[in-house]
């Protein structure tokens, strides 16, 4: 599961790292992505381009918007063919740009519940692959929305929890968003566990457990005393 995540390089390395225009579109970096904020997501329509979308997928049939509540992750194994998730694998495939995803250590009787920033080594911006979908609303607005694809932990993130976001190979974003590309069993091929070498993991402040809460200060490491112990 992603339940939490961040954007927090400038606008302008995003451009660059995705071959993306932003469009004018103005930003500030994001230290914790929140179900039901708006994020900053890669599309190509013919050419990429960054823009906002809400987070937790709308199908088109849906009646009501709140379903998005229930649909922030997709799990790969079953996308292509749940109802919710199908035509949007096929057809509106997505690049979520992220520096960043929570999970939380569960809680026990010796110690409490722990979040968690998983990253990259070099703390790149890296891409987890999503899909995303437009809603209109019987009055006719448009909401546009996404999720974000979700996969077996590998070796860095198992210990904390057993899914993690689908994080794309450099190699393979321009199969995954080429809108030419119908064939689950080939965008399936795109994805593989994306390799423990290449992550690292550390404890963060428990501030970000509330949403309200921004600000640079929560993907800063906590300092690991002898009364509590945090190593995964």
């Amino acid at each position: 599961m992603c339940g939490r995540f961040t954007q927090c390089s400038e606008l302008a390395v995003l451009e660059g790292r995705f071959d993306a225009s932003a469009q004018g579109l103005v930003v500030h970096p994001r230290y914790n992505l929140a179900p039901t904020q708006d994020a900053l997501v890669v599309v190509q329509a013919p050419v990429r381009n960054l823009v906002l979308m809400r987070w937790g997928l709308v199908p088109a049939w849906a009646k009501d918007p709140s379903i998005g509540h229930k649909l922030i992750n997709a799990r790969l194994e079953s996308a292509a063919d749940k109802p919710s998730f199908r035509q949007a694998f096929r057809q509106r495939r997505c690049l979520i740009p992220s520096d960043g995803f929570y999970e939380w250590r569960q809680a026990t009787k010796s110690r409490p519940k722990v979040p968690l920033l998983f990253l990259r080594r070099d703390h790149a911006p890296f891409a987890m692959a999503g899909l995303w979908e437009s809603w209109h609303s019987p009055a006719g607005q448009e909401m546009v929305t996404f999720t974000i694809l979700t996969t077996e932990a590998n070796a860095v993130v198992q210990p904390v929890h057993d899914r993690m976001p689908v994080i794309l190979l450099p190699e393979n974003e321009a199969p995954w968003l080429d809108p030419a590309q119908h064939d689950p069993q080939a965008l399936a091929g795109l994805i593989r566990s994306y390799p423990a070498e290449l992550m690292e993991a550390y404890q963060v402040s428990p501030a970000v457990n509330l949403p309200a809460h921004e600000g640079p200060e929560l993907i800063a490491p906590v300092k690991i005393t002898m009364a509590n112990q945090t190593l995964l």
